[in-house]
């Protein structure tokens, strides 16, 4: 039996209700994907809606006041921008400013003793004498320099095929054109790589990172999810650079917002999706308002920024497993920047790049086997990023002068299944752990560099992986949607990775293949194939 022929049938029952309109397409989600997908198709003339759940556009790339009384705009789930396309920028004519961080990152530890840490950034001459410093020779730099020329020659390659019908896996390695390369990053493990290359636990440590950003899996896992983490954490644009975007993520996802309101899309928001219903050829999308009335939109094509597990619900149809989240986010607020115990760097610095905390690879690997026994990490890792150092514009000028900061935390190795018992108490005993790992890299308590609120309260929030699923609704907290792919064609992804067992629907969030992360990629796919037919 086809797959949409049971669909077929109840899109002729519905027929029988009122249809409030009908347009080209009908885009379920106001995502960053979402508004991608809605701007070119709008500025190509098809007619648009837009449904949101939510009150504003922008999903998980927002900015919010989230401590009342405090006029500091936090990007409160989505902190950086690397894999959004200059093309789309270009394409959409979206005037909005990424820039760059003066710092790669920074990594605190103590030696023989002594706090000091590995510093990346600021040049080449400050960034070879801290591997010198840390080191004690120059072996591990060069390594570092070979190691990135590596991913850089293949992020050059590989980024502008995202934006590209997707490539079979023997197109794409023919595109590569390394196989060493290729074998390091698509074949085997990437803790192989990391550990032929480097000696030093703490180089390993920080390498290994951007494998397992939201991302549960041990540095030698025979399934290969750490590299295609890895993978998409290091082609952005060419360079694999995480750069901020100016006025924080709300300022990107109101332009995208914008371009698509003066293409002529509707973009419509208190209003929640509760059935699609398809025959292949045609479709019907019910939405639901606050007040409670429910509308029924025609239209000829539909997509979804939302999870595939969130389609398979509004088609009646069985889903996929959910993918967990293994993300802690934490988002704070300082009245000014801590001092650190590492006497040779200034805190301005160091926090303005990618400050890691308890993220040496022996210290990645013994926090994934506590989380896969069930235990919290005893040294929780994570990540720390200081949007204000670049872009004071998210603070209030009083704010800004007076030497506020703003701080934002991405916690690694805590899957949703540790919060399933009691996500409150286990939220607050994983915070105290985290900030406790950070402390002891500070001269300073983080606690006492807390501003407070208007209620005299320190200006400080956690969110678990339920969190983020019960707030935006990505499945078991995964910021990816689920497990994320390589960027080729593999049986049933279809052309552009958004296709659905239904012609007519398709995925244009980070669930699609080529989606995760604030890129774009998926929305501009999901136009492409529509555009296409």
């Amino acid at each position: 039996m086809p797959a949409h022929s049971a669909s077929s049938r109840a899109i002729s029952r519905s027929r029988s209700r009122s249809v409030s309109g009908s347009g080209d397409v009908v885009i379920v989600g106001g995502g960053h994907n979402a508004l991608v997908a809605a701007a070119y198709l709008a500025r190509a003339g098809r007619a648009v809606t837009v449904l949101e759940r939510l009150d504003a556009t922008g999903g998980a790339a927002v900015s919010t006041r989230p401590f009342p009384g405090v006029d500091a705009r936090l990007s409160r789930y989505s902190y950086l921008v690397s894999l959004m396309p200059k093309k789309i920028l270009g394409d959409l004519g979206l005037a909005v400013d990424i820039r760059p961080r003066t710092i790669s990152s920074y990594t605190p530890t103590v030696r023989a003793g002594r706090s000091t840490g590995l510093l990346v950034g600021g040049g080449t001459e400050r960034t070879r004498a801290s591997f010198a410093r840390l080191t004690g020779g120059e072996g591990t730099y060069e390594a570092w320099t070979r190691f990135h020329a590596m991913t850089r020659r293949v992020a050059e390659r590989v980024f502008p095929t995202l934006t590209e019908p997707l490539p079979t896996r023997a197109e794409l390695r023919a595109r590569v054109d390394d196989e060493a390369a290729w074998r390091m990053l698509f074949e085997e493990p990437i803790g192989v790589a990391v550990e032929r290359y480097f000696d030093d636990d703490l180089v390993r440590g920080v390498v290994l990172t951007d494998a397992l950003i939201g991302t549960f899996a041990d540095a030698h896992d025979p399934a290969l999810a750490q590299n295609r983490c890895f993978l998409y954490h290091v082609i952005g644009n060419g360079t694999g650079d995480w750069d901020v975007p100016v006025g924080g993520m709300g300022a990107l996802t109101d332009a995208l917002a914008a371009t698509a309101r003066a293409a002529g899309a509707r973009l419509l928001t208190g209003c929640e999706a509760t059935r699609i219903e398809t025959d292949g050829r045609t479709a019907e999308v019910a939405y639901r308002t606050g007040e409670g009335e429910t509308t029924v939109l025609g239209a000829r094509h539909v997509l979804v920024g939302a999870s595939p597990q969130e389609l398979a619900r509004l088609l009646g149809e069985s889903g996929p497993a959910p993918a967990e989240g293994a993300q802690l986010k934490v988002n704070m607020l300082l009245k000014r920047l801590p001092r650190l115990k590492d006497p040779d760097v200034d805190p301005r610095d160091a926090f303005a790049g990618t400050f890691h905390v308890g993220e040496g690879y022996g210290e990645l690997a013994a926090a994934y086997a506590e989380a896969a026994a069930g235990r919290l990490p005893s040294a929780p890792p994570g990540e720390i990023y200081c949007h204000s150092l670049t872009d004071p514009t998210i603070l209030a000028p009083e704010l800004a002068e007076s030497g506020h900061h703003t701080l934002t935390l991405f916690g690694l190795h805590t899957p949703a299944r540790l919060f399933t018992t009691d996500n409150e108490g286990t939220r607050a005993d994983l915070l105290a752990a985290t900030l406790a790992g950070l402390d002891a890299h500070l001269a300073e308590p983080i606690a006492d560099c807390l501003a407070e609120d208007a209620d005299g309260r320190p200006c400080i929030e956690a969110k678990t992986p339920l969190d983020l699923e019960r707030e935006l609704r990505l499945p078991g907290g995964n910021i990816f949607h689920r497990a994320l792919a390589f960027p080729y064609a593999q049986e049933g992804t279809g052309r552009w990775g958004v296709e659905t067992a239904h012609p007519n629907v398709l995925l244009c969030g980070a669930g699609a293949v080529r989606g995760g992360g604030v890129s774009g990629i998926p929305g501009h796919n999901a136009a492409m194939a529509v555009l296409g037919r």
